[in-house]
C-alpha cells in the first residue's frame, strides 16, 4: 500500500502572513473576499495583524443563482469581524469565443479599480490582496502546459505587481490548499464552497479534481517544484522583454522594416511580440507572428505590400515602416468576420 500522505500543517498558512508582514506591506489594504476558504483565511489572517486597516472587497459576478447567497454570507462575516465590506455588481458572462475564466479576472480587476477610485473607499487603500495559493499555482502552470504557453504563460502568476497605480499581493502563494483548509478548522471557521469549482467541463477544474490528487501521490512536492519552474520562467521573460524593449529603441516606433529584416528570426519575433503587446494591447497567434517574419523576410523592395490580420486589427507596411491598425468598429446586427 502507499505510505499516507502527511498531514496538512496549518502553520505554513501563519508563516506565509508573516513573511507578508516582514515585508512592509502598504496600510490600509484591501483583501479580495468571495467567502470561499481561501479569501476567508486571508481575510481572518489580515484583520487580526492589521486591525483597522483591512477593507473586504467583493465582487459579485451575477453569474449563479446562489450568488446574492455569497454576498449575504460575506456581509454576516464582515459584521462579525468589524470589516468594512464593499460589494461590486458585475455582469461576468462570457460572449461567444470567450473564455469564461478570462472574462471573470477582467471584471475581477476592472471592479477593483472602481472601488479604489470610488467614494466607496472610505480610506485610501493602498494595496490589494488575493488568496490565491500553491495549488492554484500549479493549477495555474500546468493550464499553461497543457495549451503549449510560452513563458508568459509558464511564468504564471507574481506573488506582487503593480496595476493601475495599485499595489497587488499574493501572500499565500506558497501555501498549500490543504494547509489553508486545517487552519480555518483549527479556528472554527466556516465558508462558502462555490458550485461552479466542481464543474468539470472547464478544464481548471478537471485538473484539480483528476491530477493533483495523482501528482500528490507520485511527487509530494510538486507545488514547490512547479513553483520553481514558473519562477524560472518569469525571470526568463524578464530578460527577454528587456531584449526586446531595447530592440524596439533600436528599430524605432513604428519598427522600420530594415531594421527588423537584420535581427535573427527569434530576436525578431520577441520584439513584434513586445511592439503589439506594448503599444496596441495585442497578442499574436503563432500562426499569425509565423506569416508575419515570411512577409518581412520578403519585403526588400519598394512595391511589396503587408497587410496581414492580426489580433483585433491589421498589420500593415506604411513606407519603409510597419503599422499596427484596429479592425473599424462593425455595424450593429452584422455577422462577425472570419
Amino acid at each position: 500500500m502507499p505510505d499516507a500522505l502527511p498531514p496538512a500543517d496549518p502553520a505554513e498558512l501563519d508563516r506565509a502572513m508573516d513573511a507578508f508582514a516582514a515585508s512592509a506591506p502598504a496600510l490600509p489594504l484591501a483583501v479580495a473576499y468571495s467567502g470561499g476558504a481561501d479569501s476567508t483565511a486571508l481575510l481572518l489572517a489580515c484583520a487580526q495583524r492589521w486591525p483597522g486597516q483591512v477593507q473586504a472587497w467583493h465582487v459579485h459576478h451575477g453569474l449563479q443563482a446562489v450568488a446574492d447567497d455569497f454576498e449575504r454570507h460575506c456581509a454576516a462575516v464582515c459584521a462579525r469581524l468589524q470589516v468594512p465590506l464593499r460589494v461590486q455588481r458585475v455582469d461576468a458572462r462570457a460572449g461567444p469565443g470567450q473564455s469564461p475564466e478570462a472574462v471573470a479576472r477582467t471584471r475581477r480587476y476592472e471592479s477593483f479599480e472602481a472601488l479604489a477610485r470610488s467614494g466607496q473607499a472610505q480610506q485610501a487603500i493602498k494595496t490589494v490582496v488575493l488568496a490565491q495559493h500553491a495549488d492554484d499555482q500549479a493549477e495555474t502552470v500546468l493550464l499553461a502546459l497543457s495549451r503549449g504557453a510560452g513563458l508568459p504563460g509558464l511564468a504564471a502568476m507574481p506573488t506582487r505587481w503593480q496595476r493601475a497605480g495599485m499595489a497587488y499581493a499574493r501572500p499565500l502563494l506558497d501555501v498549500p490548499a490543504p494547509a489553508i483548509r486545517a487552519w480555518l478548522h483549527a479556528r472554527g471557521e466556516g465558508w462558502i464552497e462555490d458550485p461552479s469549482n466542481r464543474d468539470e467541463r472547464y478544464t481548471r477544474n478537471r485538473i484539480r479534481a483528476r491530477l493533483l490528487p495523482t501528482l500528490q501521490a507520485c511527487f509530494p512536492s510538486f507545488r514547490v517544484t512547479l513553483a520553481r519552474s514558473a519562477a524560472h520562467a518569469a525571470q526568463a521573460q524578464d530578460i527577454l522583454s528587456e531584449v526586446a524593449a531595447q530592440d524596439l529603441t533600436a528599430c524605432g516606433l513604428p519598427p522600420r522594416l530594415a531594421a527588423l529584416r537584420a535581427l535573427g528570426p527569434a530576436r525578431r519575433a520577441n520584439v513584434l511580440r513586445h511592439w503589439l503587446q506594448v503599444a496596441h494591447g495585442q497578442t499574436p497567434t503563432q500562426a499569425q507572428l509565423a506569416a508575419l517574419q515570411v512577409q518581412i523576410e520578403a519585403c526588400t523592395t519598394r512595391g511589396h505590400r503587408i497587410e496581414l490580420k492580426l489580433g483585433q486589427g491589421q498589420v500593415r507596411r506604411v513606407g519603409e515602416a510597419l503599422q499596427w491598425h484596429p479592425a473599424p468598429p462593425r455595424p450593429p446586427g452584422a455577422p462577425a468576420g472570419r
